[in-house]
């Protein structure tokens, strides 16, 4: 939570074909809404990573079947008021928000919801809840809200035996206010 990076970053977008172009024509991006998104709900990047976005778009986790045509769009990203999960500030108010997540939904009665999908819980049920919940706590005590939500995942198979570094590796960026998008472009075959 806080302002202390510096402010753009190049962020990777996944997606098919049809939709790089239009976003590249001007058309503005669509949050994501699925009930497991990692970060809460927002328009996803790759930080820094043009080809995790294709690979992305060619798995397409949780959508059933891979892209017909995977594309990736790079955009120019100003983090703003960042909710950073790689800083001791991030990590304690996402902690905190999971705790009173847990009581909330213990005196209305909801289900908690669970990471699923194995080792690398690509389904974050849980994780998009709490992270909506701080959203919604955010704003109900009028709170200046997070422009941007920025994490490091441990993801895939480790590089070699006992590795603590994983082959799929990220910085995953939840862009929650689509105004820190300064712009669109892109992205070459020898980035993609």
């Amino acid at each position: 939570m806080h302002r202390l990076n510096t402010s753009f970053v190049l962020g990777y977008h996944g997606c098919e074909q049809a939709v790089a172009d239009q976003l590249l024509a001007g058309n503005p991006f669509t949050p994501s809404t699925n009930a497991y998104d990692w970060l809460g709900h927002g328009i996803y990047f790759w930080e820094s990573n043009p080809q995790r976005g294709l690979e992305f778009a060619r798995e397409r986790p949780g959508r059933g079947s891979a892209a017909s045509a995977p594309a990736v769009v790079g955009a120019v990203i100003d983090l703003g008021y960042c909710l950073d999960l790689q800083s001791s500030t991030g990590i304690a108010a996402v902690s905190a928000a999971y705790w009173d997540y847990l009581d909330y939904s213990e005196r209305s009665g909801s289900k908690v919801p669970q990471n699923r999908g194995g080792e690398d819980s690509l389904m974050r049920d849980l994780d998009c809840a709490v992270l909506n919940h701080l959203h919604a706590v955010r704003a109900a005590g009028k709170l200046e809200p997070f422009d941007t939500v920025r994490a490091v995942f441990l993801e895939g198979k480790p590089l070699y035996p006992k590795s603590g570094f994983r082959e799929k590796t990220h910085i995953q960026l939840c862009v929650r206010n689509s105004g820190c998008i300064k712009g669109v472009f892109r992205v070459g075959a020898e980035q993609g």
